[in-house]
């Protein structure tokens, strides 16, 4: 692959399929990531309650609990008895992502998504190379911060959480906040590529342990179509995931519990490899 083409990886598949097909999971997940904060601020913005709460934990219509596990085990950890709807919510999302893939919440759903995918632009423009990050930091991050809210009697991480912090800042306003979320752009563009959500978030390691077992998953049903262009790999936010399934000899499905379900490698690829199964669909064509 040319230095040209790495900058603009799907140019062949907009030439092939149409900028429509060649983008569409990614407008989509634009579109849901654009309503699930119109949603969460629609109440405090404009009084009307669709959602009333944030990320963390929220009633939907004032009769669906959802709560985010990760904080819920933050609070347990902290010593907190959790009220029954919190754990209720937390179950409804735990089973909402275990069929669909626990890391769809990072792609499709959490507003660092956005800044995070910037700063892969950012860095793809300007052609950069940092050092790398150990993979395994966001699980040993994850036991950190449950150690640490139990330490401190409180939900350690939520005080940083940078997906809180642009909440937040959307509705109150950024100020010393924004630091944070710039930080992560920043940290992302000029010194490890992914960094953040690939190897520091131990919100998405949590949400990583449960899609272990999704049902919903990615396959290179078409691999025998493949023509090494690399664009998939370009875009992938975890880009380990693809090899296994690509250019292994098993099953074509994308089993790992990192990959996102963001679409991308659907997108981009103009021979049309990838496609959305389930875990059990091992055909290869």
């Amino acid at each position: 692959m040319s230095a040209g083409e790495a900058l603009r990886p799907g140019r062949e598949a907009v030439a092939v399929k149409g900028r429509w097909r060649a983008n569409r999971w990614l407008w989509l997940r634009r579109l849901v990531q654009a309503g699930v904060l119109a949603c969460l601020l629609a109440g405090p913005l404009a009084g009307v309650w669709i959602v009333r709460g944030s990320l963390a934990s929220s009633w939907v219509l004032g009769v669906l609990p959802l709560t985010d596990p990760f904080v819920l085990a933050q609070t347990i950890a902290a010593g907190h008895r959790p009220a029954l709807t919190a754990l209720a919510g937390a179950a409804i999302v735990i089973a909402f992502y275990a069929l669909v893939g626990g890391r769809v919440f990072c792609a499709w759903v959490c507003p660092m998504n956005v800044v995070t995918d910037a700063a892969a632009w950012t860095r793809r423009r300007l052609n950069l190379r940092g050092a790398r990050t150990p993979k395994r930091m966001r699980t040993w991050l994850l036991a950190g911060t449950l150690a640490a809210s139990a330490a401190t009697g409180t939900a350690a991480w939520e005080a940083v959480n940078p997906v809180s912090t642009l909440q937040r800042g959307l509705v109150f306003g950024f100020g010393l906040g924004a630091l944070v979320v710039l930080a992560v752009f920043v940290y992302d563009a000029f010194v490890a590529h992914r960094g953040w959500c690939g190897h520091v978030c131990p919100q998405g390691a949590l949400y990583g342990l449960v899609g272990r077992a999704s049902v919903v998953r990615v396959s290179a049903a078409k691999r025998g179509q493949c023509n090494d262009c690399g664009d998939c790999l370009v875009v992938c936010p975890e880009t380990h995931v693809i090899a296994p399934a690509l250019k292994g000899r098993g099953s074509p499905v994308i089993a790992s519990g990192d990959c996102t379900n963001c679409g991308r490698c659907i997108d981009v690829c103009s021979r049309d490899v990838f496609r959305f199964t389930t875990r059990f669909d091992s055909r290869s064509q």
